[in-house]
């Protein structure tokens, strides 16, 4: 299209800049209330996640997503190798798992393909042997937070220890609306398909606890908007939420 941030800035000097992806159903679903994902987006939205990736540092996905799905989080070959490297980043981008409760499947996909570092962010409430677990599987595991990673840590974390300036978050859910509520993300992605899910208990692009009164929802601006056959390809920038410019 091309399609890709223009503008890298985060809220904060010592913050990454956060951009989400999401493809959602025409009833505002990710994935079937089974949560049995089966691509229902176009080629087209495909290559557009490899092209996001393409201005990561690093990409970040739950837990639940990797176990559900067989991805190593790459860079997508040999094309999008090279724009990285034009835009003076590494090969490929430093992988990210968030698993709070440290339950990702130590067989996820993920942990079989060692092309770059892989981080897992977890919280103090994980059991300890399944924190061991993860030690010796990933590069490197933070402790973040008590009953919940605290992400404003983990991020400040991420851009001071790994140099992460830009980062990537491709879901799920619950990941996409953590961040959202701490006031974190920067930029969504959000493709619009022509496909009906349904189903109360089917996941959303944010999930989690939510808001309780429309003065704490996310605020955004639509920046861009593009048709590409049956689909909308939208680009919205969040809004500096209000918390954040009065203790930054």
């Amino acid at each position: 299209m091309p399609w890709g941030p223009t503008s890298r800035k985060p809220f904060a000097a010592n913050l990454p800049f956060v951009y989400v992806n999401v493809a959602m159903t025409a009833d505002g679903k990710i994935a079937p209330a089974s949560r049995n994902f089966e691509p229902f987006s176009s080629r087209r939205d495909r290559l557009l996640m490899y092209e996001l990736r393409s201005y990561a540092d690093a990409i970040m996905s739950g837990a639940r997503t990797l176990d559900l799905n067989p991805v190593k989080l790459g860079n997508g070959g040999e094309p999008y190798t090279r724009m990285r490297w034009r835009r003076g980043l590494a090969e490929h981008p430093v992988r990210i798992v968030v698993s709070g409760h440290a339950t990702i499947d130590p067989d996820a996909e993920v942990f079989k393909h060692r092309f770059s570092p892989i981080i897992v962010l977890t919280s103090q409430c994980a059991p300890v042997k399944r924190v061991k677990k993860l030690h010796s599987l990933a590069d490197e595991l933070g402790v973040f937070g008590k009953e919940q990673i605290d992400f404003p840590q983990a991020l400040r974390w991420l851009r001071k220890k790994w140099n992460v300036k830009s980062l990537l978050c491709e879901g799920g859910g619950e990941v996409n609306g953590a961040l959202f509520q701490a006031g974190l993300v920067n930029e969504l992605y959000l493709t619009l398909c022509p496909v009906i899910f349904g189903g109360r208990d089917a996941p959303t692009p944010a999930d989690g606890e939510g808001v309780e009164a429309l003065a704490e929802a996310s605020q955004l601006r639509l920046r861009r908007i593009k048709r590409v056959g049956a689909e909308f390809f939208l680009i919205y920038r969040a809004l500096r939420p209000a918390a954040r410019r009065d203790h930054d």
